[in-house]
């Protein structure tokens, strides 16, 4: 059963993933170049979350294949660590750069005249800076451990689920 939900619905929902992903994160880098002198600092921040975003787009591709192999990983296991660290700074920049942009809103809305005008750019981008660091250091030690199980070398798995809720 389980070889039959990855193997016929995970392949087409990680293609779409990464088609409208692309387009839609490609499309929203585009017009926040385009306009980045109009849009303020804020910008650094969704910069920030589309880049993460491609990041873990460029590799949905290997999770297709993957997918497609009835869960047989062929990338190695340095590429498998790869992949799940991608995956990972994704995820928890994603959550940082979104705090970001929440906490700029925030402060722009309710203490408009005590701090508008005094975040600059360069607020904005040491922040981010700072966000990629600790998220890195967060999930650079997941970098170490396995993710494959003992014999089970053709395996990659999530490190965010819980060992015991694994189907292989």
């Amino acid at each position: 059963m389980y070889l039959d939900f990855s193997g016929r619905f995970l392949p087409p929902v990680y293609i779409l993933v990464f088609i409208v992903g692309l387009v839609a994160n490609g499309w929203g880098l585009k017009s926040l170049l385009h306009n980045w002198k109009k849009l303020g600092n804020i910008n650094v921040f969704v910069l920030n979350l589309g880049l993460a975003d491609v990041l873990y787009l460029l590799t949905v591709p290997f999770l297709v294949v993957y997918s497609l192999m009835g869960s047989t990983w062929i990338f190695g296991d340095v590429f498998c660590k790869i992949t799940r660290f991608c995956f990972n700074l994704n995820l928890y920049g994603s959550i940082g750069f979104l705090t970001c942009i929440s906490v700029y809103r925030y402060l722009a809305i309710v203490h408009p005249m005590r701090v508008m005008g005094r975040i600059t750019v360069l607020h904005s981008v040491g922040i981010s800076v700072l966000v990629w660091l600790l998220v890195s250091i967060q999930i650079v030690p997941d970098m170490f451990f396995s993710k494959t199980s003992g014999n089970n070398t053709g395996k990659c798995y999530d490190t965010t689920v819980r060992s015991t809720s694994r189907i292989t």
